[in-house]
């Protein structure tokens, strides 16, 4: 079987087990294992300095040197959507140029060897993130439970953007996978209730994913906080794969919940490893602890949550120890 192959039945959770490593193994071996598309850098990844202004009239922070990645910086005084309840009044959804470049994306996919690696695009700043760049972080969480009515209608429009950008991308890019990206929690708590998932994401979450999983894409959600009681939910949603599971997280309860219905992808302990005076046996011996906790479980890969570690001298040795160890652990189960 081919790296991919052997991906895809982890995957679906098929047996005997066919293989144990990175979880990113049979991806494109790219910086966040994606391969950047021309709107991610039209909406976001352009933005770099100390004060710039994106397409939706948010501030952003992003100095290489000292930051971790975009900070949007949005106080009562910024903020785009001052009321709620007339938020057609501020936002003003960007139009998607139709001028965007395409070819050098496409031109990198080609060289994709297709029957070894799974091409994946991403998509940034989903309905949770893009509300709080609108507002201020506690204006969001507030009017998810003062305005819900409001709250829902901006995030169904907001939908429908994402919408066009999901159908550009599949009309444009030969790819396999969505990154999708949206955080709803800390390291230990999710930041609004499930009832409140239910009613005021998950609805618009299930039009996109559907709309990914017509056009023959498989949808990776990553969201690299505590969100144990969410993982039913995106079962529902069809999501097949969510990364960046936090150890944080209740792994064991979750994989009995879905019953390997989806590929869990994380399960390292990042503030832990990702770490300048870390020694590289303590990096390798929170992979090993990480399989041989999770992996029995089934349903579940390690990798680093946030894909990257900021130190990146670290990314390549958990590569490394995922794949020996892995291969290692695999082995006793025969």
């Amino acid at each position: 079987m081919t790296k991919k192959e052997k991906f895809l039945s982890v995957m679906r959770n098929e047996k005997p087990l066919k293989w144990m490593g990175y979880g990113f193994e049979a991806f494109t071996k790219t910086m966040f294992h994606c391969i950047i598309d021309p709107i991610s850098v039209w909406d976001i990844l352009f933005i770099q300095g100390e004060n710039v202004l994106d397409h939706w009239g948010v501030n952003h922070r992003y100095l290489p040197d000292k930051d971790p990645g975009i900070i949007p910086m949005v106080n009562e005084q910024n903020q785009v959507i001052k009321d709620i309840t007339h938020w057609r009044d501020y936002v003003v959804f960007p139009e998607i140029p139709s001028d965007l470049d395409w070819k050098g994306t496409q031109e990198q996919i080609a060289q994709v060897n297709r029957d070894e690696e799974l091409v994946m695009v991403p998509t940034f700043r989903g309905l949770f993130e893009r509300a709080h760049c609108l507002m201020t972080f506690e204006d969001t969480l507030i009017n998810m439970y003062e305005e819900p009515e409001a709250m829902n209608e901006f995030f169904g429009a907001y939908c429908d953007w994402k919408l066009k950008v999901a159908e550009a991308l599949c009309d444009n890019l030969d790819f396999d996978v969505i990154h999708s990206h949206d955080d709803w929690g800390s390291k230990t708590a999710m930041f609004f209730s499930i009832d409140k998932f239910r009613e005021l994401l998950k609805p618009h979450y299930k039009r996109l994913y559907d709309y990914y999983h017509k056009r023959g894409k498989l949808v990776q959600h990553h969201c690299d906080c505590y969100a144990t009681d969410v993982a039913p939910e995106l079962v529902d949603l069809g999501v097949e794969m969510w990364q960046g599971v936090l150890p944080s997280n209740d792994i064991k309860r979750i994989q009995k919940e879905t019953q390997g219905k989806i590929l869990l992808m994380g399960g390292l302990d990042q503030g832990l490893i990702d770490q300048a005076d870390v020694t590289e046996e303590a990096v390798r011996a929170e992979v090993r602890r990480a399989i041989d906790e999770y992996c029995p479980g089934g349903g579940f890969v390690p990798c680093i949550g946030s894909l990257e570690c900021l130190n990146a001298w670290v990314t390549p040795v958990v590569i490394d120890e995922c794949n020996k160890y892995g291969a290692e652990w695999l082995a006793k189960q025969k």
